[in-house]
């Protein structure tokens, strides 16, 4: 249910576990285990995990503005991207930077050609740049800390 954010929060650089396979006792679990804070749409979830002395977050927003914004007022995430830090979306492993000719063949020709720095996943192998796409991934941080800020003058 949270698998977006999963992702955003990954390419921030945070260490996420998140399984679509797992029960709210496997969760649980996993949280306790690991000594991870549970974040989660599912207010029972929240509460039982709140209940058994668990960290857990319950996000309320609609849309991944809102919950990144809710996060980082919580947990003091800062909303940017730090490609030294960052974690590879769907692995969660920190991606490395490669030479511009090891990612020929890994990216469109075009891409190779217009872009000069790649990271790649050291586990499943996947490529990453800042293309055309990066604009809106900015937008959406800028976004989000707009609504951080916004929430927290409202609270003053």
């Amino acid at each position: 249910m949270l698998g977006k954010l999963v992702r955003w929060l990954r390419m921030m650089g945070h260490n996420v576990k998140y399984s679509i396979n797992m029960d709210d006792s496997q969760l649980l679990a996993l949280a306790r285990n690991e000594n991870r804070t549970l974040l989660t749409r599912d207010f029972e979830l929240y509460q039982r995990a709140i209940t058994k002395g668990l960290d857990a977050f319950y996000t309320s927003g609609g849309t991944e503005e809102e919950r990144l914004a809710e996060l980082a007022r919580r947990f003091g995430i800062r909303l940017e991207i730090d490609m030294t830090i960052s974690r590879c979306p769907k692995c969660n492993v920190i991606v490395r930077s490669i030479q511009k000719e090891k990612a020929r063949g890994k990216v469109e020709e075009s891409t190779f050609r217009y872009c000069n720095e790649f990271w790649e996943c050291p586990k499943c192998h996947q490529v990453y740049w800042q293309g055309a796409h990066w604009p809106r991934i900015r937008n959406t941080l800028y976004a989000a800390e707009s609504k951080r800020v916004s929430a927290e003058r409202k609270e003053a």
